[in-house]
């Protein structure tokens, strides 16, 4: 009796027998990558020089003082081969401090470049830091050369993907969107600006804070979960 052999990445089988060549054909084949992000920061309204680029967290929702508070992520996909399809996207984020109750947070795709300069805030991070070169804040994508065409960020209307966030946790956003997003990211990787992050925008005591890829705690830095089929 002959046996053929295969591992490919997700799959390992043994197939034995005739026709065991036949019965390989068209086996699904899948591969996951996980990523930390490469860039991320907050857009802090009512203060159009204050960032957070290299801080531990970034913010989103509103606060007690009634402003506005947005974060920006954005992963590097260039690990995952051209061509791939993908099939799947999880974004992990670790939510370290809130005052109030569960809210949805939501993710849009960003239209523009941002950047995350060298600011750093101090205490709890909550009004960040003076802006630094290339940083991203309320009116400017790039502090202080290039404005967002809309102050407060240029991104789509519709949400890419939507979770309820309570309580000190892991939370986790994974849609069609979202996937959709990645491959088209993937595909053109000049247009991968990454996501916003809102929270709720209409009341106050509502700001949400999520660690950044600089946090200390490794496992708490923001995480992608990517699969795909390789071309």
């Amino acid at each position: 009796m002959r046996c053929v052999a295969s591992f490919v990445r997700a799959v390992g089988f043994v197939v034995c027998g005739v026709g065991a060549e036949a019965a390989m054909v068209g086996t699904a084949t899948a591969d996951t990558v996980t990523l930390v992000a490469a860039a991320d920061n907050t857009m802090y309204q009512g203060s159009n020089t204050r960032s957070n680029g290299v801080g531990s967290h970034f913010f989103v929702g509103r606060t007690d003082e009634n402003r506005l508070r947005r974060g920006l992520l954005r992963f590097d996909l260039s690990s995952i081969p051209a061509g791939s399809t993908i099939t799947n996207v999880s974004l992990r984020l670790w939510m370290s401090r809130t005052r109030g109750p569960a809210t949805n947070v939501t993710l849009h795709q960003v239209l523009a470049a941002w950047g995350e300069g060298a600011s750093n805030a101090s205490d709890e991070e909550g009004e960040g830091a003076a802006a630094q070169s290339g940083d991203a804040t309320w009116s400017h994508r790039l502090y202080n050369s290039t404005p967002w065409l809309t102050q407060g960020g240029e991104f789509t209307a519709t949400a890419s993907a939507t979770a309820s966030v309570g309580g000190e946790a892991f939370y986790t956003w994974s849609s069609p969107g979202m996937t959709a997003n990645v491959e088209a990211w993937l595909n053109a990787p000049a247009s991968n600006f990454g996501w916003l992050l809102r929270g709720n925008e209409s009341s106050d005591q509502t700001a949400k804070r999520f660690d950044t890829r600089e946090n200390t705690t490794a496992a708490n830095r923001p995480t992608l979960v990517v699969t795909f089929d390789p071309p």
